[in-house]
């Protein structure tokens, strides 16, 4: 049988020796803008195996600090599944002190969104807009949130700090994104159809663990 390595963290830190070796040698001119940005797209990769993230992977609006802000300073991050929650670290968040909700399975939300004709993203989004804590919103799955997120920023019913904006398909996805890009908020957005929780988790993830690198509070 063929030897293989079992010890999770070498598996992690051969993975991303392959991936900044792959770097290196098929585009051998690219350059990260930071460190903090260098481990997030190298996440992002490694979650995802598709080195597409390296050109369309971009940081808006001192997006990174705002993250870091709500990380640090009793916020909460929001997401738009189920599934992006389960990967976030939380123990390292509830270390931190920073809260974490997905209210999209709440009956609740089922009832609302019914009675007003809305996804339950976007029931979502106006049940989270009504925290009073800084506010990071994890979107790897619902265009329709970043739209609702966006239309209630632009109306003054809702502040958002920071927006992990990465939804996944076809129907809206690419657009609901480009909007994002194109907003005043600070954002991490994955351009074209690409995402999904799991990249949107993941770079919640990365910039969680690399809080220490990132300047400010």
């Amino acid at each position: 049988m063929t030897e293989y390595i079992t010890t999770p963290n070498l598996i992690t830190e051969k993975s991303f020796r392959m991936i900044h070796d792959e770097i290196a040698a098929t585009r051998p001119d690219y350059k990260f803008n930071n460190p903090v940005e260098k481990a997030i797209i190298t996440r992002a990769i490694h979650t995802t195996a598709d080195f597409d993230y390296l050109d369309s992977l971009t940081f808006t609006h001192d997006v990174i600090r705002k993250i870091k802000a709500v990380m640090t300073q009793g916020g909460t991050i929001y997401t738009d599944t189920h599934m992006a929650l389960s990967g976030i670290n939380k123990r390292k968040l509830d270390e931190l002190g920073c809260h974490y909700h997905c209210y999209v399975s709440d009956p609740e939300i089922f009832t609302y969104a019914k009675a007003h004709d809305i996804t339950r993203s976007m029931a979502s989004i106006e049940v989270a807009a009504k925290g009073d804590t800084k506010k990071l919103f994890v979107i790897g799955n619902a265009p329709t949130a970043l739209y609702k997120i966006l239309e209630m920023q632009a109306a003054g019913q809702l502040h958002a700090d920071a927006v992990i904006g990465v939804p996944v398909g076809f129907v809206e996805a690419k657009e609901s994104k480009e909007a994002l890009f194109e907003s005043d908020l600070p954002a991490i957005v994955a351009h074209g159809r690409k995402g999904g929780s799991n990249l949107a988790a993941a770079l919640t993830n990365a910039v969680l663990y690399n809080l220490d690198q990132i300047d400010g509070d």
